[in-house]
């Protein structure tokens, strides 16, 4: 399996955290369906390689390989490069950006030197400083349930440039999470359902078998994947 070695805050603009990973052995994981996007970087056997991951709107089984190593940046949502749509890259593996050198990878006008967990924070705040990473602050107010400044209509269009999702999948996907973690915490089902305003039993286990890819009873006793 693999161990995540590291995960911290970042202190970049418009970026949560920073993570690395490191696999002793092969194996596979349940990924979870995610609103948020990251560029991960992968060393394997000598290789490296330069990855921006997309939004994914359903769990999916995922495989890695033994001995590889993994830095990710995740960014809040509302935040976007605008020369990488996001709504291209929706339920993809990747879209992998060219090397420029052992060391370095090509984004638009510039080679850029791979970043280290140290100094992954630098990496991501020259993003935002040379205009490659774009924010809408307005998308970021709708999320914290502030009222909408324009239309439902124009809204739409900026949560899909600033995020790839709709407003009301992103809300999906965070009421799945949160009644995952109360499951794991111990809350009987019903309790779970009916306290994040799911219509009935069957409406839960469909949501959380769509974005997390268990029942409501195998996350309340986690069992390893085959």
């Amino acid at each position: 399996m693999f161990d995540l070695e590291d995960d911290r805050p970042s202190d970049a603009p418009h970026t949560t955290n920073v993570w690395r990973v490191h696999s002793a052995s092969a194996g596979a994981f349940m990924s979870w369906a995610a609103p948020q996007w990251e560029i991960v970087f992968m060393h394997h056997q000598g290789d490296t390689r330069v990855f921006v991951r997309g939004p994914e709107t359903h769990a999916s089984r995922a495989t890695f390989p033994a001995d590889a190593y993994w830095l990710g940046i995740s960014f809040q949502l509302g935040t976007f490069m605008p020369h990488l749509p996001l709504r291209r890259l929706l339920d993809t593996s990747s879209s992998t950006l060219p090397l420029a050198g052992g060391k370095s990878f090509w984004l638009p006008g510039a080679a850029w030197e791979i970043p280290t967990y140290d100094n992954a924070d630098v990496f991501a705040a020259r993003l935002k400083r040379e205009g490659l990473l774009l924010h809408d602050a307005e998308v970021a107010a709708a999320l914290r349930g502030q009222p909408l400044a324009y239309s439902p209509r124009a809204m739409q269009y900026r949560f899909v440039r600033a995020t790839g999702l709709s407003h009301k999948v992103i809300q999906q996907m965070e009421r799945a999470r949160q009644a995952a973690a109360l499951l794991q915490a111990g809350a009987a089902i019903m309790e779970a359902a009916h306290s994040l305003g799911y219509y009935d039993q069957a409406h839960l286990t469909h949501s959380l078998k769509r974005f997390i890819g268990q029942t409501p009873s195998q996350i309340a006793r986690p069992r390893l994947l085959a």
